[in-house]
C-alpha cells in the first residue's frame, strides 16, 4: 500500500468517492483494518451506485483542506453474517457522530436497512493534476436571480454640489 494513502487515510474522517463515472460525493468514513468503511442507505448518506460497484475512486484532503491523494479502491459489501462485520461494524458505529442510540443499536439498524461497504486501496495513488480541476456548479432548482440589494437609507450620489 502507498505510504501517502495510508497516512492520509488514518487522519481522514471524510472522503470524496467517485463511482462509475459520476461526480465524486463527499462521505463520512472510518479507516479500519486497512480499508475505509462507508455506510449508505436509509437514514444514512447516499452515494449513488456504491452498493452495486466493484470499484471506486477515493480522494482525500490534507490538513490544509486541499486534495493530497486520489487512489482506486476495490469495493466489497459486508454482510451481517461475515466475521468482518462482527469485528469492524461495532468500531465503525462507535466512530459515528450524532448516531441514534448506542453502537449496538446503530449496528443493528445498519444490518436491517443499510449497506456497509469496504473500500480497500487497489494500486498506487494517481498523480495530482497540474490545473485547478474547477468545474462549473451543477444545475439545481434552488438557484434564483438575485434582486437588488436592500438599502436601509438612501445612498446619495458620489458627486454632490457644495
Amino acid at each position: 500500500m502507498d505510504a501517502l494513502v495510508e497516512e492520509a487515510a488514518k487522519k481522514a474522517a471524510v472522503a470524496w468517492i467517485a463511482v462509475g463515472g459520476r461526480p465524486p460525493t463527499l462521505a463520512w468514513c472510518a479507516w479500519l483494518d486497512g480499508s475505509f468503511l462507508v455506510v449508505t442507505g436509509e437514514g444514512e448518506q447516499a452515494i449513488p451506485g456504491l452498493a452495486e460497484a466493484a470499484s471506486a475512486e477515493v480522494s482525500l484532503r490534507g490538513d490544509h483542506g486541499g486534495r493530497i491523494v486520489t487512489f482506486p479502491a476495490d469495493v466489497t459489501n459486508l454482510s451481517p453474517s461475515d466475521e468482518a462485520w462482527a469485528e469492524l461494524v461495532p468500531q465503525l458505529a462507535g466512530k459515528r457522530l450524532n448516531g441514534r442510540g448506542g453502537a449496538e443499536d446503530l449496528a443493528r439498524a445498519w444490518s436491517e436497512r443499510c449497506v456497509v461497504s469496504r473500500l480497500t486501496p487497489a494500486g498506487a495513488s494517481a498523480d495530482l493534476p497540474d490545473d485547478a480541476q474547477a468545474a462549473p456548479p451543477r444545475p439545481t432548482p434552488a438557484t434564483r436571480i438575485p434582486r437588488r440589494p436592500f438599502r436601509l437609507h438612501k445612498v446619495r450620489g458620489a458627486t454632490r454640489k457644495r
